[in-house]
């Protein structure tokens, strides 16, 4: 079986294991899925990650996050720029994520970063997910 939308498929992994009370998740990485998780983390949604493996080759292993109920952290993840149809906003028409209180992951020409980052810089990209 092939993914057609391996970001879609990692969001997933992501979601189902904060669900099932997972401590950890490992996800095939790639550049692109890498900046996402730095920034998931960044901004305080996953504890740590780590490549696993020999020589730093292999999955990494994404450590979530929760609450002091044992709630993952991470409520939701939602796709938005799909490969079908790719989503671009501008730095004015950056959408909020639940009134401020959710992050919306952008890429941009200077890398993989909030929309909050990407408003401040003036830069705007494609739209990948909205995290909350």
């Amino acid at each position: 079986m092939s993914v057609t939308d391996p970001v879609a498929d990692m969001m997933t992994k992501i979601r189902n294991a904060g669900m099932a009370g997972h401590e950890s998740v490992e996800i095939v990485p790639s550049k692109f899925k890498l900046e996402i998780i730095k920034t998931l983390k960044t901004e305080g949604y996953v504890r740590n990650f780590k490549r696993v493996g020999q020589d730093g080759q292999g999955p990494v292993r994404l450590f979530l996050k929760y609450d002091d109920a044992r709630r993952p952290v991470i409520r939701g993840m939602e796709r938005i720029s799909k490969p079908g149809r790719r989503v671009y906003r501008s730095y004015r028409t950056m959408p909020r994520v639940l009134n401020g209180y959710g992050t919306l992951i952008v890429s941009t020409s200077s890398g993989v970063i909030t929309g909050r980052k990407a408003a401040q810089q003036q830069i705007g990209g494609e739209l990948i997910c909205r995290v909350w």
